[in-house]
C-alpha cells in the first residue's frame, strides 16, 4: 500500500446515518420539584449557597439573571421592578415551575412584596412565589421568634427601610446591625469570620430571640449550625431562609440539619 502524498486526497467510507432510534423519557432532572430564581447580575453569593443546599435527588434548579446596579440605593433597588417579569419569563420558557423566587431582600421591601409576586404572576401564573423577607418571615415564624436581630452590609437609608418593613410585620428589632457597605461587590466579598462575629454580636443581646443576617451577596449557609452552636439562638439569612421556603412551598421536606436548626423545623408552610 502506498501513502499519500500532501496533495492527495484519502477517501473514507460513507457513515452510516442511524434516525428515529428508539427512546423513552423520564420525568427529568425535576422529578420532585423545579424551582426557579432570579438572582442579581451582581450577586456573588446566591447560586453557590443555593447550589450547596439544593444538592437534592430529582430537585431542580434553574435561574436567571435581573440587571442591577452596584451601589445599593431606594432608587436602584425601585428600579427593577420593571424588569422582574422578563426574568422571571426566561426561566425555562414553556416548562413548568414550582416556585419562583425574587432574589433581592432589599428590593422585595423597597418595592413591597405583592408587587414582586404580581410581576412574577405575569409570566408564571401557576408557581408559587417567594423572596427573601417573605422566606425570613416564615422562617421566623417556624422559630417561634419574636425579637429579631438584624445584620446587613446596607447604608442608614436602606436599613432604616429593613427595619420598618420588619417591624410593619408584627416583629421587633431590638438591635441592629451594619457593615455600612453600599457596594455591592464588596459585600459579597465580606469574609465568613466577619460575618460570624458581626452576627454572634447582634445575637448575643438578650432581648434577641433570633438573627437574620439580610442581603443575598451575604455568606452563612455553611457556618449557621456553627454560629447557632455558639449562639444558642436560631440563625438564618437572605439566602438560607430562601432556599429552605423554596424547598418547603415546593413540598420537599428534607431535614438538612448541616445547615442549622431551620433545616431540621418541622412547619406548616401555606402551599395555597
Amino acid at each position: 500500500m502506498t501513502a499519500a502524498t500532501p496533495n492527495q486526497k484519502t477517501l473514507s467510507p460513507a457513515t452510516k446515518e442511524l434516525y428515529h432510534l428508539p427512546f423513552e423519557t423520564d420525568r427529568g432532572i425535576s422529578q420532585r420539584a423545579a424551582i426557579g430564581v432570579i438572582v442579581l447580575a451582581t450577586d456573588n453569593t446566591l447560586e453557590y449557597e443555593f447550589r450547596q443546599i439544593f444538592d437534592l435527588p430529582g430537585v431542580g434548579l434553574y435561574q436567571s439573571r435581573i440587571r442591577n446596579e452596584n451601589t445599593i440605593s431606594p432608587k436602584t433597588l425601585k428600579a427593577m421592578e420593571a424588569r422582574i417579569t422578563e426574568a422571571s419569563d426566561v426561566i425555562l420558557p414553556g416548562c413548568p415551575l414550582d416556585v419562583v423566587a425574587y432574589g433581592c431582600t432589599s428590593a422585595s421591601i423597597i418595592i413591597g412584596e405583592e408587587k414582586v409576586f404580581d410581576q412574577i404572576r405575569k409570566a408564571r401564573p401557576l408557581a408559587k412565589y417567594t423572596t427573601p423577607i417573605t422566606a425570613a418571615f416564615a422562617a421566623f415564624k417556624a422559630f417561634g421568634a419574636q425579637n429579631i436581630g438584624v445584620l446587613t452590609p446596607y447604608r442608614k437609608d436602606v436599613n432604616q427601610k429593613v427595619k420598618n418593613y420588619i417591624e410593619k410585620a408584627g416583629f421587633t428589632v431590638p438591635v441592629f446591625g451594619s457593615f455600612n457597605e453600599e457596594d455591592d461587590p464588596t459585600a459579597a466579598r465580606i469574609s465568613l469570620p466577619s460575618i460570624k462575629a458581626a452576627a454572634l454580636q447582634v445575637g448575643a443581646h438578650s432581648d434577641v430571640d433570633a438573627v437574620f443576617v439580610s442581603c443575598t451577596s451575604l455568606r452563612l449557609a455553611t457556618i449557621a449550625a456553627e454560629i447557632e452552636s455558639e449562639l444558642k439562638k436560631p440563625v438564618t439569612s437572605s439566602n438560607h431562609a430562601l432556599a429552605w421556603h423554596c424547598l418547603r412551598l415546593a413540598g420537599i421536606e428534607d431535614k438538612l440539619p448541616k445547615f442549622g436548626s431551620l433545616f431540621s423545623l418541622q412547619h406548616d408552610i401555606d402551599h395555597s
